[in-house]
């Protein structure tokens, strides 16, 4: 049985990514500090462990005593205005901290480390769909530690004969029956939508509505969380050269904007009134951001295959009914 570390798999990705390897019969321990995670979205067939993955001791021990053979990671702080606020909380957590796993991991032989990325390392991209080997230009400091954690696996990777695989992800979207979103503030804009179809908040606010797209609202890729999740299962197995770091897009090469997002929830929660109040942009924010999709086909023999927009807000309309607190509620 093969034995696989998740940090961050108390978090919105990493608790679908845990169920996944445990459906797939695999020995899965958490280590995650629960600054975002909880502790009841991880499955009860998974070790928990709470710290930190820049505890030197502490992930040394762990992955000696449980004879980790590979690692999946998840652990980072991911809210972009914060980072812009706090940009040395960033470069602590996700780079700092982060270098003291990846140290463990080469003392400890690892051969195969799978991390969670980020689309935010492109920035402003001048062409669409964004392939991998667009520039890395970060606009805030959120995307500037994951293309710095991203680089410094690429170098360690060849001098350890460790596999790399870099999973940039593009709108992770969506629920499954047991997981879904729960971020205290709640920042995307599916949950937003949703809350506010549910009167648990006030109207949406729509930041931007000058864009030079179709309807002047941004657009993105949004993909389904369980599509996500299964591109890390396909990650620990892709054929590899040992020694190797590659970076793969996750997306479903299709763009929504705005409000064909908040049109689509009117369909699926029922409700025709979902109010919104348009807000200028946001610093930062690009207009369009779409995933080239090519490579995680090849590499990964991956494709987006429950990430219709229709799928992601029916299944996110579900558990937030069933769930109206989140895993607060119990």
């Amino acid at each position: 049985m093969r034995r696989i570390l998740v940090t961050g798999g108390a978090g919105y990705i990493g608790s679908v990514v845990v169920d996944q390897l445990l459906e797939r019969g695999l020995h899965v321990v958490v280590l995650d500090d629960l600054s975002v995670g909880h502790r009841q979205a991880v499955a009860r067939g998974a070790g928990f462990v709470q710290g930190g993955v820049g505890n030197r001791e502490l992930v040394g021990s762990l992955l000696e005593r449980e004879r980790i053979e590979g690692i999946i990671h998840l652990a980072a702080f991911a809210l972009v205005p914060e980072s812009v606020a706090q940009p040395q909380k960033y470069v602590t957590n996700n780079v700092t901290a982060a270098r003291v796993l990846l140290e463990a991991a080469v003392q400890a032989r690892i051969r195969r480390f799978v991390f969670s990325s980020s689309c935010a390392v492109y920035g402003h991209p001048a062409t669409i769909p964004i392939t991998e080997d667009a520039p890395l230009a970060p606009v805030n400091p959120y995307g500037e530690t994951k293309r710095d954690f991203e680089r410094l696996l690429a170098e360690v990777a060849p001098q350890q004969g460790m596999t790399v695989v870099s999973l940039r992800y593009f709108n992770a979207s969506g629920a499954t029956e047991q997981r879904g979103e729960d971020h205290d503030p709640e920042t995307h804009l599916i949950p937003n939508v949703l809350g506010a179809a549910l009167a648990k908040r006030g109207a949406l606010e729509v930041y931007g509505t000058d864009y030079p797209t179709t309807d002047g609202t941004a657009v993105r890729d949004y993909v389904h969380v369980a599509d996500i999740a299964d591109a890390h299962l396909r990650a620990l197995d892709a054929k590899l050269d040992g020694g190797s770091a590659v970076a793969v897009n996750l997306g479903t090469g299709r763009g929504r904007s705005v409000l064909e997002v908040v049109d689509a929830a009117r369909r699926v929660t029922g409700r025709a009134v979902i109010p919104i109040v348009e807000r200028p942009r946001r610093p930062g924010d690009p207009p369009e951001l779409v995933a080239a999709v090519g490579r995680a086909a090849t590499v990964l023999g991956w494709h987006a295959s429950h990430s219709s927009l229709e799928e992601i807000l029916n299944s996110a309309w579900r558990w937030h009914q069933a769930h109206p607190q989140g895993y607060r509620g119990g």
